[in-house]
């Protein structure tokens, strides 16, 4: 499983789509946030915006993610938001149905199962990178270039090693380490 393979070889998918770690992490944002937009999730992830727009995009083709109707918000739906009311100056989206419960379908063997997708011992590798801050401080039997290209290729660690926003909110969002 090489770089550009990868993507197509892990075995979560929905509807045809094949989910990928930034799917997973609008689905988890989405679940905590109630509702959010795609500027405020690149934002706190630090990822690129084509790449939240891109993932949103699948999600919603999908139909795990749908677009909030409404012109304003209230803080009790989207629960990131300061203010009681906003006026809405974004599309905002939220889970649909489906999405909500392919969410509570996601336990432990699926996470084990979904990170071991992406080299042998992934889900090992994972949960030992959210209790070090880089990739060099993991035990020596879980680094090699291999994984260390795979954790760049999914945003989990920086082309120096070092753990990212994304891969620290995803965790977190998912309940892991």
């Amino acid at each position: 499983m090489g770089g550009g393979d990868t993507l197509k070889e892990l075995p979560a998918s929905f509807q045809g789509l094949e989910l990928l770690p930034v799917h997973l992490y609008v689905l988890a944002h989405l679940k905590k946030a109630g509702v959010d937009y795609t500027r405020m999730m690149a934002k706190m992830s630090e990822l690129e915006l084509s790449l939240i727009e891109g993932a949103v995009k699948d999600l919603i083709e999908a139909g795990l993610i749908e677009r909030d109707s409404g012109s304003a918000i209230k803080r009790s739906k989207a629960r990131f938001k300061k203010a009681f009311e906003v006026h809405k100056h974004h599309t905002y989206y939220g889970l649909s149905r489906a999405g909500e419960l392919f969410l509570r379908s996601i336990d432990e063997r699926w996470l084990r199962e979904y990170f071991n997708s992406f080299f042998p011992g992934g889900w090992d590798v994972v949960v030992a990178l959210t209790k070090v801050k880089s990739f060099n401080e993991l035990p020596k039997g879980l680094r090699n270039d291999r994984i260390r290209e795979e954790l760049v290729l999914h945003r989990f660690i920086t082309p120096k090693g070092k753990r990212t926003k994304f891969f620290r909110l995803l965790m977190d969002f998912l309940g892991i380490g």
